[in-house]
């Protein structure tokens, strides 16, 4: 048996360190979007969620990958996501529209922080619940909406908003009940694809090669031509995908029970 010897033991901490760093990178942009949300600079706050989310996906597979998983950066990442995909977004869409509902009255102006509010409040739910399912979940789906797409879905309504130049109550009762919507799909039951496990054939049909070129190459030229816009489109997208394939299958369910009793 040999002694590791403290060379090897500096090199695993080093090693150690870098998921902790992107962490901290998220947790920076987390920070950031939020300063410079309340400044009013709309871009550079969806920006910055967009960098957070990108990070927080880092992070993990980093830790995965070098074998330097701990219980520390477990709780420190859920902290980072907490600001970045909790605070931020709620604060950032409150700054951008959420708090022009007072111009129709100080109730209206309430539902706009408490629908603020729900969606952090759901937020720190979410992760709580991830974090006692760590180990146990079927890693190919999400029970609920990820943190992360719920603010990516948050960013975009508010870059492309805020671009356009919409702003007034109509936006705000629009990112209100887009904001709460997303809230209350992060504690739901409906599952989400991960994408983390995709059982893809080693091979495929020449068609299906040229509908996935074609498709990637048709994304790619439309967020060259105006980023925000299909950003916004892919989040609302995926946060429409959990309830809309939820509902197929129920009703494939109900339709396959059905004709078995037809059956018998």
């Amino acid at each position: 048996m040999t002694d590791a010897g403290p060379a090897n033991r500096r090199r695993r901490g080093g090693i150690y360190l870098l998921p902790n760093l992107l962490t901290t990178a998220a947790l920076f942009f987390g920070f950031f979007a939020i300063t410079a949300g309340i400044r009013g600079d709309y871009e550079a706050a969806a920006l910055a969620l967009y960098a957070a989310m990108i990070l927080d996906g880092l992070d993990g597979r980093v830790a995965r990958l070098t074998q330097t998983e701990t219980d520390f950066g477990i709780q420190y990442d859920s902290i980072a996501d907490m600001v970045s995909f909790g605070i931020a977004p709620a604060v950032v869409a409150y700054q951008w529209a959420l708090q022009d509902l007072e111009l129709l009255g100080d109730i209206w102006g309430r539902l706009g922080w408490v629908g603020a509010f729900v969606y952090v409040g759901c937020a720190g739910l979410r992760l709580a619940r991830f974090n006692t399912q760590v180990g146990v979940a079927d890693k190919r789906f999400f029970q609920g909406l990820p943190s992360p797409a719920a603010a990516a879905s948050i960013a975009g309504l508010v870059w492309a908003g805020s671009g356009l130049g919409l702003d007034g109550w109509p936006v705000g009762l629009m990112a209100v009940v887009m904001t709460a919507a997303a809230g209350l799909l992060m504690v739901s039951n409906i599952r989400y694809y991960s994408f983390k496990e995709i059982d893809a054939p080693y091979r495929v049909s020449f068609v299906s090669v040229v509908l996935v070129v074609l498709t990637v190459a048709a994304v790619l030229a439309l967020t060259l031509m105006h980023p925000p816009s299909v950003l916004f489109v892919l989040g609302v997208g995926y946060m429409a995908s959990g309830p809309t394939v939820t509902v197929g299958q129920r009703r494939r369910r109900r339709r396959e029970h059905r004709m078995a009793h037809q059956g018998t």
